[in-house]
C-alpha cells in the first residue's frame, strides 16, 4: 500500500496555467462555485417558512399539506437543474459557449431576485416558478466545462476540471452557509447576494472569454432539432454507451451515499443537524483539497485509475454500511478522496474521447444529465428502501460502484490491448 501512495505521488506533476488559461479557469469556477451556491441556498431557508414555529404566507396555498409544498419548493430546482444540464450543452454547441454562459449566468441572477420577490409577497406560485427558471440556468455547469476544453488541452485540461469540480463541492459547503449568516438581516437578502455575485461572475465571463464560433453552428430547426439533440441522445452511441452505462451505476451509488449517510448519522451515532453539519463541511473540504491534487494525476490508463477509484469509493459505502459509529465516520470523510480523483479523471477522459465527435458541450451535458438523474433516482428508491433499513440503500449504493469498477476495469483492459497494438504497429513500421 505505500508503495502504491508513493507510485501516485511521483504522477502527480504540476501544471502551470497560461495567464489567459488562469483567467479562464477562474471564470469556470465562480460561475459553476455560484450555480451550486445557489442550488444549496434555500436548505437551510425553506423549513422555517413551511414548517417553522410560525410557518410564514408561502405556506398557505390551495389548502394543500405544508410538508407537500415544502417537498415540491425544494424540488424544482433539482428538476430545473436536470433540464437545464441535458439542453444547455448542446445548444452552446449551436450557438457558442460565451453567449450562453452570459444569458444563464444573468438569468440565473433574474432568477433568485424573483424568488426573494417572491416570499416578500407571499406567492407560492411564483416561488416554485422563479426556483424552477434558476435551475434551469444554473445548469450551466455543463458548458463551463465545454468551454474549459476547447481553450485548454493536454494535461493542463485535467487541472482545469479539478479546479472546477473543487469549485462545485465548495459550493455546497458555501451556500447553506450563506443563508445563515445573512438570513438574520431578513430573507431578501441571501437571494440578493447570490445574484449580486451572478451578476458580477457575468461580468467577468464576458471580459474574459471572447466571442466564439459555435462548434456545431446551427441549421435551422431551432428548438425542435435542439430537443433532439439533447444530451441522452448521444447515448444512441455504442462507445458513448459503454463509458457512460459504468459512469451512470457509479453515480446512482455515490448519490446514494451522498442523500444517505445524513440519515446514517442521525440513526447510528445520533447526531444532530449541527453535527451533520460538521461532518459534511469537513467532507465538502476534503473532496475539494482532493479534487485540486488529483488533477495533477497523470495514468498511462486513465480507466484503469477510474476503475480503482471506483473500487475504493465502494468500499468506504459498504464500511459505511456495515460499520459502527467511529469507524463509519472515517469512511464518511475519507470517501471524499476516492470520489474526487473518479471524476477528475473520468470528465478529463470523456472529454478526450468524444468532444471532438459530438461536442464538448453535448458531452458535458451529457456527465451532467446522468448525475442529475441518478440523484432523482436515488431519492426515489432510496426512500422506500430506506424505510426498512437506511444501511440497506448504503449497501446498495455500494454494489452500483463496484460494479461500474468491474466494467470499467474490463474497459481498461481493452485499452491497453489498443495500445500494446498501436506501439506494435508502430515498431513494425519503423523496422520497415
Amino acid at each position: 500500500m505505500p508503495r502504491f501512495f508513493a507510485r501516485i505521488i511521483r504522477r502527480m506533476k504540476s501544471v502551470r496555467f497560461t495567464r489567459h488559461q488562469a483567467l479562464l479557469v477562474l471564470a469556470a469556477c465562480l460561475l459553476g462555485h455560484l450555480s451550486t451556491v445557489g442550488a444549496a441556498l434555500p436548505y437551510p431557508i425553506l423549513p422555517p417558512l413551511f414548517v417553522g414555529a410560525t410557518p410564514g404566507p408561502i405556506s398557505a396555498f390551495l389548502g394543500l399539506p405544508v410538508k407537500l409544498l415544502f417537498g415540491i419548493a425544494l424540488a424544482v430546482n433539482p428538476l430545473g437543474l436536470l433540464i437545464g444540464a441535458s439542453l444547455l450543452g448542446p445548444f452552446s454547441d449551436r450557438h457558442g459557449r460565451r453567449s450562453t454562459l452570459l444569458v444563464t449566468a444573468f438569468g440565473a441572477a433574474f432568477g433568485h431576485a424573483l424568488s426573494a420577490w417572491a416570499l416578500v409577497a407571499g406567492s407560492y406560485p411564483l416561488f416554485v416558478l422563479a426556483r424552477f427558471a434558476t435551475g434551469l440556468a444554473e445548469g450551466n455547469a455543463s458548458v463551463a466545462r465545454a468551454m474549459l476544453a476547447d481553450q485548454i488541452d493536454g494535461p493542463a485540461r485535467n487541472q482545469a476540471f479539478a479546479w472546477f469540480n473543487s469549485a462545485l463541492y465548495l459550493g455546497w459547503l458555501v451556500g447553506p452557509l450563506l443563508a445563515g449568516i445573512t438570513l438574520g438581516f431578513g430573507v431578501v437578502v441571501p437571494f440578493a447576494v447570490a445574484a449580486v455575485a451572478l451578476v458580477i461572475s457575468g461580468a467577468l465571463t464576458r471580459l474574459v472569454l471572447a466571442a466564439d464560433r459555435p462548434a456545431r453552428p446551427a441549421a435551422g430547426g431551432g428548438w425542435r432539432v435542439l430537443f433532439q439533440q439533447q444530451a441522452l441522445g448521444l447515448l444512441a452511441d455504442p462507445q458513448v454507451r459503454r463509458v457512460f452505462v459504468p459512469q451512470f451505476l457509479f453515480t446512482l451509488g455515490l448519490t446514494a451515499f451522498y442523500e444517505f449517510y445524513p440519515v446514517w448519522l442521525v440513526e447510528i451515532p445520533g447526531m444532530d443537524t449541527r453535527g451533520i453539519a460538521w461532518v459534511t463541511a469537513i467532507l465538502c473540504l476534503v473532496m475539494s483539497g482532493a479534487s485540486v491534487l488529483a488533477g495533477r494525476l497523470r495514468p498511462r490508463v486513465p480507466m484503469a485509475s477510474s476503475a480503482l477509484a471506483a473500487l475504493v469509493s465502494a468500499g468506504c459505502f459498504l464500511m459505511v454500511a456495515l460499520s459502527g459509529a467511529r469507524l463509519g465516520l472515517v469512511a464518511i470523510v475519507f470517501a471524499g478522496l476516492p470520489i474526487s480523483l473518479y471524476n477528475a479523471l473520468v470528465q478529463a477522459e470523456v472529454s478526450r474521447r468524444f468532444g471532438d465527435t459530438h461536442g464538448q458541450g453535448a458531452i458535458m451535458g451529457l456527465v451532467s444529465t446522468v448525475f442529475c438523474i441518478s440523484n432523482l433516482l436515488a431519492a426515489l428508491v432510496g426512500a422506500v428502501i430506506a424505510v426498512l433499513d437506511t444501511r440497506a440503500i448504503l449497501a446498495l449504493g455500494a454494489a452500483c460502484s463496484l460494479l461500474a469498477a468491474v466494467q470499467l476495469g474490463r474497459l481498461s483492459r481493452r485499452d491497453r490491448l489498443d495500445q500494446s497494438t498501436c506501439v506494435t504497429s508502430m515498431k513494425s513500421g519503423s523496422s520497415a
